[in-house]
């Protein structure tokens, strides 16, 4: 018999989105006036970024140090134009996720920074309303995937129950995770493996009492 799901935690890049790291490397580069290679640095080699993702740093502090790194202010704007630069929206995997039966209750889980809360809802437009709220980061939870913790902290936040929730992730180092906790979890890199996941489950309430 099929598990029976009632919501679905999804991954962001890889999942709903591809990313492109250079052209959001590139953006930010046009605005400042500088040399991509520069902005490289400033953002990943010295592990700016990564502290951001982690929780290490708030949102202020780290546009401070990025814009005083590559020379030119970066609000939040500016930095979430240049995320949705770099990611572009996986249409066919946005579609079959939308034909989801609508009691089925939908979030994301990224190892991002927490800006992605704003980005991300953007990026994915046609999803906006069934995520609501309920879009999650690493650096806001200052806890990552593959930890199982992370995916028992998360479903706490959430007020899901790990039994009813499925997972979906490109690397299956975090399905591992997701499973570990106690969740439902399928790797999925494309709309057709995507489909695939979906078949081993049932969708939405129980019916035919």
């Amino acid at each position: 018999m099929k598990p029976r799901i009632h919501q679905v935690l999804f991954d962001f890049d890889g999942v709903l989105a591809h990313y492109r790291h250079e052209v959001r490397i590139a953006h930010l580069a046009t605005h400042a006036k500088c040399e991509h290679e520069h902005v490289r640095s400033v953002l990943f080699a010295s592990g700016l970024e990564t502290e951001y993702d982690s929780g290490a740093i708030d949102t202020a502090t780290y546009l401070r140090r990025l814009g005083d790194g590559i020379g030119e202010t970066i609000d939040e704007g500016t930095w979430i134009a240049s995320r949705m630069a770099g990611s572009t929206a996986i249409d066919d995997v946005l579609t079959r996720i939308a034909a989801l039966h609508a009691d089925v209750a939908m979030g994301v889980l990224t190892n991002n920074g927490a800006l992605m809360t704003q980005a991300i809802p953007r990026i994915v437009a046609p999803l906006a309303s069934r995520i609501e709220g309920r879009v999650l980061t690493s650096g806001g939870l200052q806890r990552r995937k593959p930890a199982p913790t992370t995916f028992t902290h998360v479903l706490d936040v959430l007020g899901w129950d790990a039994a009813s929730t499925l997972f979906v992730d490109d690397l299956f180092t975090n399905v591992q995770g997701a499973r570990e906790a106690g969740l439902h979890a399928e790797t999925v890199t494309d709309a057709r493996s995507l489909r695939k996941a979906l078949k081993r489950y049932v969708f939405g309430p129980q019916t035919g009492w």
